[in-house]
C-alpha cells in the first residue's frame, strides 16, 4: 500500500467515525426532545427521527466492523 492510498483510507475512516458519532448524538438528542414535548404528534415525530438516526448509526457501525 502506498502512502497516498493509506492517507485516503485514514481520512475515509476518520470521516466515517465522525459520522458515526454525529448519528449517535442526533439520536440521543431526538430521544431527549421526545420526552419533553407535550404534543403527542411532536413526541412521535421525535421518536421516529431518533429511530432513523439509530438505523444510520447501526448501518455505519456494521460497515466499519465488516471492514475492520
Amino acid at each position: 500500500m502506498d502512502s497516498a492510498n493509506g492517507s485516503i483510507m485514514t481520512k475515509s475512516l476518520t470521516i466515517l467515525e465522525d459520522q458515526l458519532q454525529h448519528e449517535f448524538l442526533a439520536a440521543k438528542k431526538a430521544e431527549c426532545y421526545a420526552g419533553q414535548f407535550a404534543d403527542p404528534a411532536l413526541t412521535e415525530l421525535a421518536i421516529r427521527i431518533a429511530g432513523e438516526h439509530r438505523t444510520r448509526y447501526d448501518r455505519l457501525l456494521g460497515y466499519l466492523n465488516s471492514h475492520g
